[in-house]
């Protein structure tokens, strides 16, 4: 840790010679016999987008908390693997933050940074449970989507309890409503587009993240303040959704990588 800097002030992150800030971040690792290295910046015009109440980021619960800083990205640069370049050429994305003191115990999490069919639109959704004590709480489904020029924010904690959100090795379904619109729709990819990871919970212990970034999504939009007879929106990506799951659970099948 004495080779690393975060800055408590602003968007500024260090950790050895790889550096993240506004608009870049560079850098380079190796283990094992292989090689990373990037060099990318990014640039874009959306507001953040908040997955939770704005109350609750001041406050000690959920101990883990997310935004998306920058929705909607575009990166350029390159990543490199070994021997192998990529070149990134105005390659759409966002840029996220994650912090808090312990990880939630249980949750899916997925992201659309625009689909095939709408590449304007951008979905942040979340189904999670905590533990207090031995007890676990119910799932709790969050959501937000940007779409034809709205922010439609399912995220207050009544409508967390009222949607429904349920996932397995390697779906998820999802549904929220409000009084102007329903959004339903589901996540998925096969095992093999999943890399596993350790993440290390900060109380002690560790869990297992298992994620892709090549998953499929496809959600329902209907707009209820015209009765409910409106045609609803059908938005849908081959293998543009990042698919997040962490578990306690070993027999996933997906190999854990590092």
């Amino acid at each position: 840790m004495g080779d690393c800097r975060f800055d408590a002030q602003a968007f500024s992150v260090r950790v050895g010679e790889a550096v993240l800030g506004p608009g870049h971040l560079k850098g380079a690792a190796a283990s094992g016999g292989h090689h990373l290295s990037w060099q990318l910046a990014f640039d874009g015009a959306q507001p953040p987008l908040f997955l939770l109440p704005l109350g609750l980021y001041n406050t000690g619960f959920p101990k883990a908390k997310s935004l998306v800083g920058l929705p909607l990205a575009r990166y350029r640069g390159f990543i490199a693997a070994d021997d192998r370049r990529i070149e990134i050429d105005d390659w759409v994305g966002s840029q996220n933050h994650n912090w808090g003191r312990r990880h939630t115990d249980h949750y899916a999490w997925g992201q659309v940074a625009g689909f095939d069919t709408h590449p304007e639109s951008f979905l942040e959704v979340a189904t999670a449970r905590i533990r207090i004590g031995r007890v676990w709480s119910p799932f709790l489904t969050t959501l937000v989507l940007r779409h034809r020029g709205e922010e439609i924010r399912m995220n207050s904690l009544p409508r967390m309890l009222r949607a429904r959100g349920s996932f397995c090795y390697f779906l998820w379904s999802f549904r929220s409503e409000d009084r102007r619109h329903r959004v339903e729709g589901t996540i998925s990819a096969p095992r093999e587009a999943f890399v596993g990871l350790n993440y290390l919970n900060p109380p002690g212990g560790n869990k297992h993240c298992l994620n892709t970034k090549i998953a499929a999504c496809e959600i329902r939009v209907t707009d209820k303040r015209g009765g409910g007879t409106a045609t609803p929106d059908v938005l849908f990506t081959r293998n543009r959704a990042a698919f997040e799951i962490l578990t306690d659970e070993r027999d996933h099948g997906v190999a854990i990588q590092a």
